[in-house]
């Protein structure tokens, strides 16, 4: 049976720590890093640093949703066979949910399959992108329609690096964390949604985002675990999507993931309280928040 299992680490500072966390999850003669052009000028070097004694490679794509094709999975992959890396090398996603799902193609496609350690630094990909094992690029027919399952061997997610992230994109990270909070535990969507009022006045503290995205991660991991194939209870991780990933490609992915993904919810919710498998005023609350 696959194994699936893996540690996710959350820990302010844990990005200058990824050398001693990779050398424990991951057997590997080489590193391939794979970050975008936002990302690698803030992290790229600090996580070389980290990797000191190790061979490490950076290959950094154009940044957003528009690059995230086979296009540029070719391109990546073509430029590790060019400098020599084989099955005895490992990929690090160091970016956002783009950049996690990709590299995560990558490393599953790359000489049949090769490990996967995600470094996620946005808040959408801590406790949503990086979890469960989904890789995937777009194509113009709609989202994330090339892919594969292909869990990694460690998450390193480190909050004191949600620092740098502009205001919108920490909501939209928000939402897949209301999301957690609708489908399985209504205390989370509500200490979510408290959080929520406060972003843009303020940023929350590392202690109170470590602890939405440490039970976010929870709430994840218990359901992927039992139904890593999406065959069954898995599928309540995609309220919102159904809808919200026709926005996004409809708007040409000039809404972020988490922006579509909300107004996804907040009709969905809608269509379910029409046909009475959700209660009254479930959209009012998600909205709301």
């Amino acid at each position: 049976m696959l194994d699936t299992t893996y540690r996710v680490h959350i820990l302010p500072g844990a990005l200058d720590a990824v050398g001693g966390v990779v050398r424990v999850a991951v057997r590997a003669h080489r590193y391939a890093v794979v970050t975008d052009a936002n990302v690698g000028p803030l992290y790229a070097e600090r996580v070389r640093e980290a990797l000191a004694g190790q061979a490490v490679d950076v290959f950094t794509v154009p940044a957003g949703e528009r690059h995230k094709t086979r296009e540029t999975w070719a391109a990546v992959t073509d430029q590790m066979l060019d400098a020599g890396f084989g099955r005895d090398g490992a990929v690090i996603a160091l970016g956002g949910g783009v950049v996690g799902d990709l590299a995560g193609f990558v490393a599953a496609t790359f000489m049949r399959g090769v490990p996967l350690v995600q470094l996620p630094t946005s808040l959408l990909a801590m406790l949503d992108a990086s979890i469960g094992g989904k890789t995937a690029v777009d194509t113009p027919a709609g989202k994330n329609l090339v892919g594969a399952f292909h869990h990694p061997s460690a998450v390193i997610a480190d909050p004191a690096v949600l620092a740098t992230l502009p205001v919108a994109q920490y909501r939209a990270g928000i939402t897949e964390a209301l999301k957690h909070g609708v489908i399985a535990e209504a205390a989370h969507f509500e200490a979510v949604a408290a959080t929520a009022s406060a972003i843009g006045r303020r940023r929350p503290d590392d202690r109170a985002i470590s602890a939405i995205i440490a039970r976010s991660v929870e709430i994840e991991s218990a359901i992927v675990y039992g139904d890593y194939r999406e065959s069954g209870r898995r599928k309540t991780l995609n309220f919102g999507h159904t809808i919200g990933h026709a926005i996004e490609h409809l708007s040409g992915y000039a809404l972020l993931h988490g922006e579509a993904v909300a107004i996804g919810m907040c009709v969905e919710a809608d269509i379910a309280e029409r046909i009475g498998v959700a209660a009254a005023g479930t959209a009012d609350r998600i909205r709301a928040a």
